[in-house]
């Protein structure tokens, strides 16, 4: 019995009493009225509910009082052992070994399902991350962006929303200018140029654009720069797509700034100059010394900003406005921006851009800022000179091990890594724990087939240790984790819900065999104990996922 049944058991006991003590009251209660959560002693039951105490004004009763009448209905419910009531009117359920002991089938039915639900259905959400310029190589602050980034696009799309992965490419402006002259020296052998952009990388580029282009050095200048730039940028974003894929890490849109800036085809207003009437139109711009402004304070922000210079030259607020608006040209209803930590200042203006397009601030777009991440002994990059590559970090770190311990801490608290626990194949080590208990489940089940241990035979009542029942309980909790994961954009509560689960399982594990002993028959407790070892390894499998982490079966 999951917690959605055991609600849907409680309304069909509290409704009659409610009604009982006071007519009307049971008007509008819905199975969604009560909220189940797991005892911190698993010896007050499997789940608890305060509906009482929630429900005893409404009916105007006392709130154990009323307790007691809903935990004696309540008891005859099929698949429940036993109600008690605790405190001021806490009622404590205890279930069955049968009805606990049937979610192992479940969970290995559903397989990659278990755990998906529809908390997050109905929204359309762009979820952008990252948005690096195609200046140079990922490093260690995108890392960061990129776990949590794609994480968190993970639940929610485990739990029923539409959504897009959006990466916004900065490839407007000075700095691809200062981009290509750099290349275009490199190639040329010549000196980086003063506000340009050093490094072995740029050579590498230079190199790669020769190859493409041998002619490149007879163009003229004007055709020089622009190849090099073009060509430049090119092989950047290439390289920079592939670090991200190698990270697992997806995008399905790749946005380019140039596109804001564009003049169409039929020779009409760009987005920018179209972002500025329609903001005008919303009654938010304003025009003042020859420039053009957005009246932003209005929406908490703590200056107007210039849309447009007086010399008729745009602002980096004007391409954020025709962004934000491309994205609710594309149908999404739900703007998350995630931002490294020197961006606060952009949540506020991000805010009062959504007010002044017509949208509801508070509803309509969300910006999330994450704090700083350093890898202890960590080196800088050859070719880059001043940075820590995601390159780097991910041929010495590995893959699983970074992605794993980013998700682990919330976005909003600065993060060191220690890479000597992270290569470490032991307890001390979470990826590898994690990753350890769901190999075992696999060499569980391996032992198990070769003991002619199969799943042809299920009797969850026999699942009654005290270890069967606390691991149960925690597969239980998997869909409400994820659930609660995505509606707080907060990958760690996952990782630390695998953590838990692992332990419960290597518990489970030093006390309850799957396979007999010597030339003790099969039974069907071993069977069944089967289901639960197979569930559990399901369940670790599909966290892992939705961190990006991939859920290895040898180890």
């Amino acid at each position: 019995m999951n917690p959605d049944a055991l609600a849907e058991a409680l309304l069909s006991v509290v409704a009659p009493l409610a009604e009982a003590r006071r007519p009307g009251s049971s008007e509008g209660l819905t199975a969604a009225d009560f909220v189940f959560e797991r005892p911190k002693n698993r010896d007050h039951g499997d789940w608890a509910s305060n509906a009482a105490m929630k429900l005893a004004k409404r009916v105007g009763a006392n709130p154990r009082e009323f307790a007691a009448e809903i935990a004696a209905a309540l008891a005859e419910t099929p698949g429940v052992a036993s109600v008690e009531v605790a405190g001021p009117g806490f009622i404590n359920i205890r279930l069955d070994a049968a009805a606990a002991g049937a979610l192992a089938r479940q969970i290995v039915e559903a397989g990659e399902a278990f755990g998906r639900n529809d908390s997050q259905a109905g929204n359309s959400i762009n979820l952008e991350f990252v948005s690096a310029n195609p200046t140079g190589p990922m490093h260690i602050g995108h890392t960061r962006w990129a776990a949590l980034g794609d994480a968190i696009a993970r639940l929610l799309l485990a739990s029923g929303a539409e959504l897009v992965r959006e990466f916004y490419i900065n490839d407007a402006g000075a700095q691809m200018q200062r981009f290509g002259r750099s290349v275009l020296a490199s190639a040329k052998g010549e000196p980086t140029p003063e506000d340009g952009y050093p490094g072995a990388y740029i050579d590498d580029l230079a190199q790669r654009v020769l190859a493409a282009r041998p002619d490149l050095l007879t163009l003229s200048q004007d055709e020089q720069e622009q190849v090099a730039l073009d060509l430049g940028y090119e092989l950047q974003m290439a390289d920079l797509k592939q670090s991200l894929e190698k990270f697992n890490v997806h995008f399905d849109v790749y946005f380019s700034e140039r596109l804001l800036h564009a003049t169409p085809a039929d020779g009409g207003p760009s987005l920018v100059d179209q972002a500025v009437d329609r903001l005008r139109a919303q009654g938010h711009v304003f025009d003042q010394g020859d420039a053009v402004w957005v009246r932003t304070t209005d929406f908490g922000d703590d200056k107007d900003r210039v849309i447009r210079r007086s010399n008729g030259e745009y602002t980096y607020f004007a391409a954020d406005a025709a962004y934000y608006l491309n994205k609710g040209d594309r149908g999404f209803a739900h703007k998350i921006y995630l931002l490294g930590a020197d961006h606060h200042g952009y949540v506020h203006r991000l805010k009062a851009l959504a007010g002044a397009a017509g949208d509801d601030p508070e509803k309509d777009i969300e910006v999330l800022i994450g704090q700083l991440v350093s890898v202890n002994g960590a080196r800088l990059s050859k070719r880059a000179g001043n940075i820590i590559e995601l390159d780097d970090l991910r041929d010495w770190l590995g893959t699983d091990a970074l992605r794993y311990s980013l998700a682990r801490y919330p976005a909003d608290s600065p993060l060191t890594l220690d890479p000597e626990i992270l290569q470490k194949r032991t307890n001390d080590n979470p990826v590898f724990y994690v990753q350890y208990a769901h190999a075992r489940t696999h060499n569980v089940a391996r032992n198990a087939a070769d003991s002619g241990v199969t799943r042809d035979a299920f009797a969850p009542e026999l699942l009654d240790h005290e270890t069967e029942s606390a691991l149960l309980g925690a597969l239980q909790e998997f869909p409400r984790v994820v659930a609660f994961a995505a509606e707080l954009r907060e990958p760690h509560r996952v990782a630390r819900y695998l953590e838990e689960l692992a332990s419960l399982y290597h518990r489970w594990y030093d006390n309850c065999r799957v396979t007999p002993l010597g030339d003790e028959e099969v039974t069907d407790l071993h069977r069944t104990r089967l289901w639960l070892n197979d569930a559990t390894g399901q369940v670790l499998r599909n966290g892992l996922d939705l961190l990006g982490v991939s859920a290895p079966e040898r180890m």
